[in-house]
């Protein structure tokens, strides 16, 4: 959309807000630091899944992506992107629409952890006449998905999968639970080494292992060595959050995402405020509650950005929010119409409430970009 005399104070709240300024200046920074370490980097569009904010991540034109959902796949399809992963398990049921984009000329690589899988992709891929490109996900620290580096169905999937091989893919999940710039060194060394071994042995057995991709948004940042790595992935970083700040891998004020709320009631006995920002404005995402601040549903600033002093969400039911202070702070004076700006713990949660951003420049809307949504 083009520029309008729209400013936060005029939408219907609750709403989702992207600083463009910062938005932009996390894409740049972690591009940059890629091109330093000398690999390729693929955006994972999960978390804004905005084809404006992807641009950004690429300098402004189609590139390398990661998609969490074939819907995505398709809408970035048809946006001009070309060379996509998609970095879920591939359910067998879904391989038609993978051969659909393959046949559109779009490279699509499928995701895998089982001999089963496999034996789906080749069966596929046979009776289309075409190859399926496929990463097989290994295990680097216990998260979530994936085979051990040891693991000899390793080696029989890569083999079930012959010419549809491409490589392996490693995600280092619990790099989110790394608070320290030690430990997140150390995890991305460990993400880089079971990689790198695991392509190794698929090579070892004559088998093709081209693409050896590793990544998350706090490894991203902490590695400084990716010898033998081809390519990242990272999402979150081009809004960030709460739980990142909290993690030390940014600041509070590089974090591009905020809700616009508005202040509906006071409850002085309890020491509440109540805006219209409930859960289903903010997600009910609770990721610092485990760090050494708890942020409660996000932190509370001004039309500005200016983050009120120890104001907090502190409760979340559908459509209310509660903003209670801590650490001493007085409960400031904010009568009711006041329009507050709530920081996400989880940008990727809290995005998925709404079906697009209003962009915002010196604190006047400029546009808005639409979010895409479904599976």
């Amino acid at each position: 959309m083009p520029p309008s005399e729209e400013t936060l104070a005029d939408p219907d709240t609750p709403f989702a807000v992207v600083e463009l300024s910062r938005a932009q200046r996390n894409a740049e920074f972690l591009a940059q630091r890629m091109r330093e370490l000398g690999v390729s980097l693929r955006p994972h569009t999960k978390t804004a899944k905005a084809l404006p904010a992807t641009a950004l991540m690429h300098g402004g034109k189609p590139g390398p992506i990661t998609v969490s959902t074939l819907a995505e796949a398709e809408a970035f399809a048809d946006g001009g992107y070309t060379d996509i992963t998609y970095a879920v398990g591939i359910d067998p049921h879904k391989l038609p629409r993978v051969i659909a984009l393959l046949r559109r000329g779009i490279t699509v690589r499928v995701l895998l952890d089982s001999v089963a899988q496999a034996s789906a992709v080749t069966a596929a891929a046979r009776e289309a006449g075409l190859r399926i490109p496929s990463l097989i996900e290994v295990d680097c620290d216990g998260h979530r998905g994936g085979v051990l580096p040891e693991d000899p169905a390793l080696l029989a999937i890569g083999r079930q999968l012959h010419d549809c091989l491409d490589g392996v893919l490693v995600h280092a999940g619990e790099s989110y639970f790394a608070t320290t710039p030690a430990a997140q060194r150390e995890a991305a060394a460990h993400e880089r080494d079971v990689a790198v071994a695991a392509a190794q042995r698929l090579r070892d057995e004559g088998l093709y292992a081209g693409t050896v991709s590793v990544g998350s948004t706090p490894t991203a940042h902490a590695a400084d060595d990716l010898t033998g790595v081809t390519e990242v992935r990272a999402g979150n970083y081009v809004f960030f959050d709460l739980v990142m700040a909290g993690l030390g891998v940014c600041r509070v004020e590089d974090l591009a995402l905020s809700v616009v709320v508005t202040v509906i009631g006071h409850r002085p006995e309890h020491g509440w405020i109540l805006t219209d920002g409930g859960w289903m404005a903010l997600s009910r995402d609770r990721g610092t509650a485990n760090q050494a601040v708890d942020q409660g549903y996000g932190l509370v600033a001004e039309l500005d950005g200016t983050l009120v002093p120890g104001l907090v969400v502190t409760g979340a039911s559908q459509e209310h929010g509660i903003l209670t202070t801590r650490d001493g702070h007085p409960l400031p004076d904010l009568p009711i119409g006041t329009r507050l700006r709530v920081l996400p713990n989880h940008a990727c949660a809290t995005a998925a409430q709404h079906s697009g951003y209003r962009i915002v420049e010196n604190s006047r809307l400029v546009g808005t970009w639409q979010r895409l949504s479904g599976w």
